[in-house]
């Protein structure tokens, strides 16, 4: 058995999933993942806040995956895809015959939601009138369908999301201030991609590698002056952003070679920017992925399990770290094999399976 296993195989498989699809080990993005750590067993009411595309559904999907609630459903409702004529329905449900329209019973969002989790994303899009009702269930965990005198009891855990500012909202009498208390219980707000450029790097190889799987496309060797272009970059539209631009670059590319999707115009302007102990000069993929788990596992003293090691840091599992880790050749410096770090280890297919994406 590997010494640096410190977590046992229920444990270590529950913490894998507590941050699934979330990738990146920068101080900007460790520190809330840290927030959400301590909010999440305690069922308080969470409102995400930061720009478009910085991944507050999967953040709010964490929050859900570590509490008690995890097992329970999940519903996400987006405040701004909806009709503002249709929201109070798509919320509380409606009887048959409440307006027009109206053939059926509809059970709304927050009935599917009991006793698990309701994420309200774009919530600062939710019109003024619905506001109140909003705020009593919320308080008083009660409400009623429309066009029913019945009402009905719920237990719902709520996150809510938004990318604007609520405050000035308030200010402008746009938003319920009593309301914005009521969400703003316990705040976490996301960094934007370039305020997190360590994980640039990593987030490149892991849609590459995605990407490339679904569109049969086989990335062999990522230029450094397109790594360096992506990694300078501003990213207005976060890791959305660079999700789209990385399926465009797989489409163009030839020959294994990943090409820059950057317009030349912002690749000629860019400032360089250092990447500190992150930066890869690797010339492909296999190199870049070796530099990053190579400085991962030495950053944490060759830990590979538990919540401080390695496979945590990367976004993991443990079983899927020591396979790469084979794959590569990678040892402990000073042992004779990858053999006496790690054990032989089962076969278990490639993957990041740790990043913020779209929201």
């Amino acid at each position: 058995m590997v010494a640096t296993e410190i977590l046992r195989t229920s444990d270590q498989a529950s913490y894998e999933r507590r941050f699934e699809q979330i990738i990146g080990n920068s101080p900007a993005l460790e520190a809330v993942l840290e927030q959400v750590e301590r909010v999440a067993p305690t069922g308080s009411t969470v409102l995400i806040q930061g720009e478009t595309g910085t991944g507050k559904e999967l953040i709010a999907h964490a929050i859900h995956n570590i509490s008690s609630r995890c097992g329970r459903p999940f519903v996400r409702l987006n405040c701004a895809a909806i009709p503002l004529d249709l929201l109070e329905s798509e919320l509380f449900g409606h009887e048959k015959g409440a307006f027009t329209g109206a053939i059926a019973q509809k059970i709304g969002r927050f009935e599917l939601a009991d006793k698990g989790t309701l994420f309200l994303d774009e919530v600062g899009d939710i019109p003024s009138a619905l506001q109140p009702k909003l705020l009593r269930v919320l308080q008083e965990q009660e409400f009623e369908r429309l066009g029913s005198t019945r009402t009905h009891q719920v237990n719902v855990r709520l996150v809510a999301a938004t990318n604007r500012d609520l405050t000035e909202m308030v200010n402008r009498g746009e938003f319920r201030s009593d309301l914005y208390y009521r969400l703003n219980v316990f705040p976490v707000l996301l960094p934007p991609l370039r305020e997190r450029r360590e994980d640039i790097p990593a987030l490149v190889m892991h849609f590459v590698e995605v990407l490339g799987r679904r569109m049969g496309r086989e990335i062999e060797h990522i230029p450094p002056e397109t790594m360096s272009a992506l990694s300078s970059y501003q990213w207005p539209g976060n890791i959305r952003e660079l999700q789209n631009l990385i399926e465009r670059a797989v489409i163009l590319s030839n020959d294994g070679v990943l090409p820059n999707p950057l317009p030349a115009a912002e690749t000629e302007q860019r400032a360089t920017v250092s990447l500190g102990a992150t930066t890869l000069g690797a010339t492909t993929l296999r190199d870049s992925e070796r530099t990053l788990i190579l400085q991962t596992l030495e950053g944490v003293g060759w830990v590979i399990g538990g919540p401080k090691g390695a496979a945590a840091k990367l976004g993991l599992k443990r079983t899927t770290l020591i396979h790469k880790m084979q794959k590569l050749g990678i040892a402990r410096p000073g042992l004779q094999s990858s053999e006496n770090v790690m054990g032989p280890g089962p076969q278990v297919p490639d993957s990041f399976a740790r990043h913020l994406s779209t929201n």
